[in-house]
Order: structure tokens, then sequence, then C-alpha cells
């Protein structure tokens, strides 16, 4: 049994950041990364023209900006290379290939003893910690959901994780399924590479540039969510018009109450809204009844042919599949119980970082509260 004070699940932005706060402080850790790199969702499972949505100050990670020559909005190449030079940086080694099987508080010892499988030997090894940080973030396993006869379809079938590039789908049929920021923006750029793209819009959503939600953003730092809702609605109405008559509705309630309350992110426009008012992108406004060959059923008995089927359909966290005994700080979907801003701490040691749904700007706060909460308990 390998003993640490500080025990960390995850490499990605979150449990980079933690790493570096702890560090800072002369707090011993280790880190248990499943993949054989650091931000594998970054590296591996993002497309080509992934830009960070909010400027480049909102996106730092604790003690490190952002270098001077960076654009305002970072894109993934950039961002990838600002986190190999964090890890290098701060010294930072975590250990690849470490599947988290099991995490339980000895009531015996008051540690945390985590089991993990070491990919490459096939042993599970034991680690025991003083404290536990969840840092497995809001983009755990890719989630496709069933549909009926998805087996008989003969064109290929994808997850969003597996989307590069628009290049190879040149005139191809493509229905996008999920119309959050992945399914919207991986649209645009199958319209940018003359793809006949379709997406599915299944709810009311919020259309509002990156420079309406930078300015939102600041804004909250003084006005009440209600107003600033207020504002971001009257200006996404007057630079983007009526939706309704594309089939795009708007909620009843406000761009960042709905982030708060739900976790659902506006919609950010980076040409999105041109291609969909020109007909470049089609879109659909009923869910798939199911599939027949080529065909694609719709719940209003419309009958399309596609090429290939995208699924934007998100994540599943599986926390809940390895960490025992909780039943104070994260739920089943891996969420935390507790409310802003005290989402962070749990008991008995145990902390997570990342999945409150404020993006990097909210898991570096997280880090940076944890580092301080065990400094003041070690």
């Amino acid at each position: 049994m390998q003993e640490q004070v500080a025990i960390i699940v995850g490499s990605g932005p979150s449990g980079l950041a933690t790493a570096a706060c702890l560090s800072r402080k002369s707090i011993p850790y280790i880190i248990l990364e499943r993949e054989e790199c650091i931000a594998s969702t970054w590296k591996k499972y993002s497309y080509d023209r992934l830009h960070l949505h909010l400027t480049k100050q909102f996106c730092e990670l604790p003690h490190m900006s952002f270098p001077a020559s960076y654009p305002t909005f970072v894109p993934k190449k950039m961002f990838i290379q600002y986190l190999d030079d964090y890890v290098s940086h701060f010294k930072i080694s975590p250990m690849f290939q470490r599947t988290v099987e099991s995490a339980e508080f000895n009531e015996v010892s008051k540690r945390w003893i985590v089991k993990a499988r070491n990919a490459s030997s096939g042993e599970v090894e034991i680690y025991s910690g003083k404290f536990l940080v969840v840092a497995t973030g809001e983009t755990t396993n890719p989630y496709t959901p069933e549909v009926e006869g998805l087996n008989t379809f003969p064109g290929e079938v994808l997850h969003s994780t597996q989307y590069k590039s628009g290049k190879q789908f040149k005139n191809k049929n493509v229905l996008v399924v999920g119309s959050g920021n992945s399914g919207v923006e991986i649209s645009l750029d199958l319209a940018n590479h003359d793809a006949k793209a379709s997406i599915i819009f299944r709810s009311p959503v919020h259309f509002l540039s990156r420079e309406m939600v930078n300015l939102g953003l600041t804004m909250l730092k003084y006005f009440p969510v209600s107003m600033v809702d207020f504002l971001m609605v009257m200006l996404s109405k007057l630079v983007y018009g009526d939706l309704t008559k594309y089939g795009i509705g708007r909620p009843a309630e406000g761009p960042f109450y709905m982030k708060a309350k739900y976790g659902k992110y506006p919609l950010v426009d980076v040409g999105k809204c041109k291609k969909i008012k020109s007909g470049e992108i089609q879109v659909l406004l009923a869910e798939i009844l199911k599939v027949q060959g080529k065909d694609v059923l719709f719940k209003n008995d419309k009958l399309l042919p596609f090429d290939t089927i995208i699924f934007c359909t998100g994540f599943k966290r599986s926390t809940n599949l390895w960490l025992k005994g909780d039943e104070y700080l994260l739920n089943e979907d891996g969420l935390p119980k507790p409310t802003y801003p005290n989402h962070w701490k749990g008991k008995n040691g145990l902390y997570c970082v990342g999945p409150s749904r404020s993006g990097l700007y909210g898991a570096s706060v997280d880090a940076q509260n944890i580092a301080n909460d065990i400094k003041s308990i070690t």
C-alpha cells in the first residue's frame, strides 16, 4: 500500500489545478489518471476547431496566466500547450493508466483507501490518503442513447468525442443529434466543409455571442442574475431576431439563471445562426422514433435518409460506480449535493473540483479552496 497525504483522481484541468495549489502549499499528493496523458478530453476527444468560448482571463488555471501572445479566445492547440507548460512549471507527474475501481473511507485508520487497476500490468494497486479529491470533471464517459434500429444503419455512427473535422463529410447527409454547444458547433463545421448538416433541436435555447457571454459574466460581479439575464435576452433579440421561424424557440427563463440552476449553457454563436438562417444547417424539431436502414423516422412521421449520424448527447459520470460510502457530497450523477459556494467540500477529507457547472474558472476557485482547507487541517 502506497501512502500519501492527498489523492487526486483525474488529471484534466481540474486535477492539474488542484495539484498546483497543493504543491504551492507544500502538501504531498499523487494523481491517478486512467488515460495515458493529461487532459485526455482535450488531447484525444475533442474536435479540431474547438476554442474556449470565454475570454482567456476566465479560463486561466491558478498561479499561471496565459502568455500575453495568446488570443482573446484560446484555440484548442494553444490551450493544450498551456496545460503542458502548466504541468512542467509545477512539476506535476500523474500516475497514468490507473483506473480507480473503488475508494472508501476507513473509519479505523481515518484514511481513504483507493484501489486502482494498472492497465499496463493488470494488477490492482492500493493507495492510502488522508484526503481524496474527485477531479474527474463533467465529461467522463461518452453517452449514446439507445435508438431502435440503429444497428441496421449502414453508415458511420459517431459520438462527438470521435469527431475531428468536417473534411471527410463533404456532400454527405449528416444528422447531428443534440443541440448543445458541441452539437451546434459540429453542425457549423460540417456546413463549412460542404456537408448537408441537419440538427435536432428538442427544446428552446438562448443564442448569445461570445461578447454577450463575457459581458454577462462581468456584470454578474455587480448586478443580480435577473437584471443581467434581462439585458442578455434583449441583446439576443436585437442581434438574432425572431428564431421561431427557423424552429428555434427562446426559453422563458434567462440564460445565466438556467446555467446556474440546470447546468444548461446558452449556445455561443460563432457563425451558427447565419448558417441556420441560410438553410445550410437544417433544423429538425422532432426526436428520432427509429432507424430503418439508411432512413431515419422521426416522431412527426418525417422519413429522411442520412449517410452519417453523430451523437452529441453528452456524458455520464462514473463517480457513483467507485466512490463508496459518500452520502453527503455527490449524487448519483456525480454532481455536488451541497449548493454553491459550499459544493466542493464533503466529509472525512473528501473534496470535489470541477463538477459545479462553472467551467474552468469555477474549477480554479474550487482547487484553491481545497488546498487552503487541507492546509488549515494539516
